[in-house]
């Protein structure tokens, strides 16, 4: 069952993050100036959604794990988490050697920029290629955590985590103007963090078999749902962050602060749904292995509440953003980011209970099914942005994101409604 307790360990770790950096950002602003911190905000995002690199392996062990059998659970678990690690490992590293060839071979060129030197964009693109393994892995050990339920530990890392990434380049700064220290700082931050969720996922052992090998039979059942998670690991950052590099390419990096800061703002409202679903997922996937018969009312009981909450969130920062932007950046502030802000509230209110709807359908085993939804959806968003920001600039990325989540939710709805409840 969900405990409360496991959802508020889980909204503080993703809140307070957010906290930290609603307090930093205006002055990381300030200081770093729009191209700089634009190009600061495309780091934050390939860093945070670098976990999806592992294969779909982390989400698939989850699955995998709480479904297990007790006895069963204590003689496999140990060769399963040596199994996906390992995959992870080769995963990660594999997508950070595309990325340093990409830097070797001039990468820094694609974007347009004024004040930042060629040698420094691509030497954070080197770092950020080291940290995609790391993230790699730490989706893996944290993938185990959260088929334990380990939720405490899992967010006091996620909050250490979120001090280092907006406090931490504003203490760069103090030594550099350059974004090359306060990236280094965050690559730091990773590894430690790392090496965290292996401890953590090993203190969820200390009952399991001291059997740990590579188990072939395991990693094929891990790629039969990994496999289709991947396709969704790869095609949702694509998606996600795709409106930032299509701004930086059509328009300027200038421009991606117009579009990110709003949107973070926006997007943060999310931090509930995270908190839940991050939850509901090994607790469905348990819950249709051993009493399937209470998953439907439990379904429809937590997808109301967040229906209601995030309906009523989403109309306040409609009201609000118009104020708050300007109060919170002053004269950085400008009349298209309340505006932008607003088109982007109707996304998030339709991700929030496609959210739902997602757990719900990968805790059946069914990866396959939102990955061909995000196959469909790709190219239908493509096409959106590239049209909407030649027509209405930074806006034009926000309708686009938009109606990628309404055509999602629409698509989820549909098959769970016809499967499932």
């Amino acid at each position: 069952m969900i405990k409360l307790s496991h959802i508020s360990w889980n909204l503080a770790g993703l809140l307070l993050p957010l906290i930290i950096a609603a307090i930093t950002v205006p002055a990381l602003l300030s200081s770093l100036g729009q191209e700089r911190f634009g190009l600061l905000a495309l780091v934050w995002g390939i860093v945070g959604y670098a976990g999806s690199l592992d294969l779909g392996l982390g989400r698939a062990l989850t699955q995998y794990v709480a479904t297990l059998p007790v006895e069963q659970w204590r003689l496999q678990v140990r060769s399963v988490l040596k199994t996906t690690s390992t995959l992870t490992f080769f995963s990660g590293s594999l997508f950070g050697l595309l990325l340093f060839a990409a830097a070797s071979g001039g990468a820094q060129h694609w974007f347009n920029t004024k004040t930042v030197t060629e040698t420094e964009l691509a030497t954070v693109i080197l770092l950020v290629a080291f940290v995609l393994p790391v993230q790699a892995m730490s989706a893996t050990y944290r993938g185990l955590c959260e088929a334990c339920q380990r939720f405490q530990g899992i967010n006091i890392i996620r909050i250490l985590l979120g001090v280092v990434t907006f406090a931490g380049p504003g203490i760069a700064l103090l030594y550099s103007e350059q974004l090359i220290l306060p990236v280094l700082l965050l690559v730091i931050a990773r590894l430690l963090a790392l090496v965290a969720f292996r401890i953590l996922a090993l203190r969820c052992l200390v009952d399991a078999s001291s059997n740990a090998q590579f188990d072939r039979s395991v990693a094929h059942r891990l790629f039969s749902f990994g496999g289709w998670v991947t396709v969704s690991g790869i095609l949702s950052p694509v998606m996600l962050q795709a409106d930032r590099f299509t701004i930086g390419a059509l328009l300027s990096a200038a421009a991606v602060s117009a579009y990110v800061i709003p949107y973070e703002v926006v997007v943060q409202s999310l931090v509930l749904v995270g908190a839940v679903s991050a939850t509901v997922f090994p607790a469905f996937s348990r819950m249709i292995a051993s009493q399937p018969e209470l998953l439907h009312d439990y379904f429809k009981l937590w997808f109301r509440r967040i229906a209601v909450l995030m309906l009523c969130v989403a109309i306040a920062l409609v009201l609000i953003l118009p104020v708050l932007l300007p109060f919170w950046l002053g004269d950085k502030s400008t009349p298209d980011m309340a505006l932008i802000g607003q088109i982007l509230c109707v996304g998030v209110f339709a991700n929030a209970l496609a959210a739902m709807y997602y757990a719900l359908i990968q805790a059946h085993g069914r990866a396959d099914v939102t990955a061909k939804f995000h196959l469909i959806e790709l190219p239908v968003f493509l096409i959106l942005l590239f049209l909407l920001i030649h027509l209405f600039g930074p806006a034009g990325a926000a309708m686009a994101w938009s109606s990628r989540m309404l055509l999602d939710l629409l698509l989820l709805r549909s098959y769970a409604g016809k499967h499932y409840v």
